[in-house]
């Protein structure tokens, strides 16, 4: 690992963990009354003010669709009701797919997935064309053992795609977790838009197996700065069982291990078989889960962790495991992240620290609409 990405991973995780502080024990839901005569710690006046800036503004990208499934085009602010912890809030901010998208591209680089290489390869015009679009920026990140920050923040396409072009597999460790922090800490910095403002929609779009191994961060702890810094995740679940499966020299090898015996870890606690991708994606309450994960950020999420932290932050996990290859999942995400409204306000009357729950709702019959849950906020000393 490079010194600059080591760096940050620190600078991330330290920032995540004091986000978290004095709100895990009980999870309660504001702050808790000190005991007479007790001494009370302070946070160090710059993180107070540093919390308080963070929840200044609230962003929730919105899905709305009809339906037979089809996007909604037609809506405009007023249509639109927003309540945090039940009080509705003023719309400070309103846009269709306009704002310029800043989006960091994690992609896992794992010797495990090395037959999905030049599948992944061939995706960077499907990044800069369909996902960033003519007025967007995007660094790119691969992660394996290590983080590396491969391409910094840049507009110019040409630059984007050949770095993609030019990944390589390596070692057979998957810090998907630390990578996300890398990518969350990076997209914290651009600019986002205001009322007052023009600014940029900050996202962070994920190629990886459902899989960590090795990371310090915390899955919870990571959505919850996401969360807090407006940042949005989409996620491509890679499959190396599709892989195997489709891959032309597949007779030519030599497997690495014995008939029956798998390549790649299971879900923990899981019995492993030819259908244990396609169970990764069964029916589950994601939503409750993801919610879960944000308000016990200690405790480690086992599974469906990828479309965990897409429902966490108002995005969308596609897998890839049945007839949906990498190049499609990328363009469907494309389309619906120029097709989705952006709604931001200042929380107004919602209460002190702990779990804030975020209702969207939309004033016309017969539509589904999609948004982030909520996010925590640490409760004030």
């Amino acid at each position: 690992m490079n010194t600059t990405v080591a760096m940050a991973i620190a600078v991330a995780t330290a920032g995540l963990a004091c986000g978290t502080t004095g709100a895990l024990a009980q999870a309660p839901e504001g702050p808790m009354a000190p005991k007479p005569g007790v001494v009370v710690q302070q946070a160090p006046p710059e993180e107070r003010a540093r919390l308080k800036v963070r929840v200044a503004l609230v962003n929730t990208p919105v899905t709305v669709k009809d339906e037979r499934g089809q996007m909604i085009h037609d809506l405009d602010a007023k249509d639109f009701r927003v309540t945090d912890n039940g009080i509705l809030q003023k719309i400070s901010h309103f846009d269709l797919g306009g704002d310029p998208l800043s989006l960091v591209i994690l992609v896992e680089t794992s010797s495990r997935i090395d037959s999905i290489f030049p599948e992944i390869r061939k995706t960077g015009i499907l990044f800069t064309q369909t996902v960033m679009g003519p007025s967007g920026e995007a660094a790119v990140v691969g992660f394996n053992d290590a983080v590396d920050k491969l391409q910094d923040f840049n507009a110019n396409s040409d630059s984007i795609e050949r770095t993609i072009a030019g990944m390589q597999p390596g070692t057979s460790g998957s810090r998907l977790y630390d990578a996300m922090a890398v990518g969350v800490e990076m997209l914290s910095s651009r600019l986002q838009a205001t009322a007052e403002k023009d600014g940029r929609r900050r996202v962070l779009m994920i190629l990886s197996e459902a899989t960590d191994v090795g990371s310090s961060a915390k899955l919870g702890d990571v959505l919850r700065r996401a969360q807090l810094e407006n940042i949005t995740i989409y996620s491509v679940g890679l499959s190396t069982t599709r892989a195997e499966l489709q891959s032309k020299n597949q007779k030519q090898r030599i497997s690495a291990t014995p008939p029956g015996v798998f390549g790649q870890p299971p879900l923990p606690g899981s019995v492993q078989t030819p259908t244990t991708e396609d169970q990764r994606y069964g029916d589950i309450d994601v939503l409750a889960l993801a919610v879960w994960a944000v308000q016990h950020a200690e405790n480690q999420v086992k599974d469906h962790v990828l479309e965990v932290a897409a429902t966490a932050t108002g995005g969308t996990h596609l897998a890839t495991f049945r007839d949906r290859s990498i190049e499609k999942a990328i363009d469907e995400l494309g389309g619906e992240l120029h097709s989705q409204y952006s709604l931001s306000y200042t929380p107004t009357g919602t209460g002190g620290g702990g779990y804030h729950d975020i209702k969207v709702s939309v004033d016309r019959a017969g539509v589904k609409v999609r948004a982030r849950p909520g996010y925590y906020l640490a409760p004030e000393s």
